[in-house]
């Protein structure tokens, strides 16, 4: 049985392939599956990132009160939605 995890933009529960981990370095949030400590899993669309950012998802999944740049996780999201809509 794969993982599951829940979207913290949509709270729609995915398995864990489906979703990208996003996890604090500094001030800064950043997709890596593999690092150390606290992540926040979200769906790989523009619309669960702005949930997530409006709803201060990211600070409350990662337990701390820090406000995030999230400008590198939207770069990162733009630039997979654009791949996809190429295919």
């Amino acid at each position: 049985m794969e993982p599951v995890r829940t979207c913290v933009g949509c709270r729609q529960r995915a398995k864990q392939n489906e979703l990208l981990r996003a996890v604090a370095q500094g001030e800064n949030l950043v997709f890596d599956r593999r690092a150390f400590g606290r992540g926040a899993w979200l769906h790989q669309s523009k619309n669960c990132l702005d949930l997530a950012i409006n709803r201060f998802a990211f600070s409350r999944a990662l337990r701390t009160k820090k406000q995030f740049d999230t400008a590198a996780l939207a770069a990162h999201i733009e630039q997979a939605e654009m791949m996809l809509a190429q295919k």
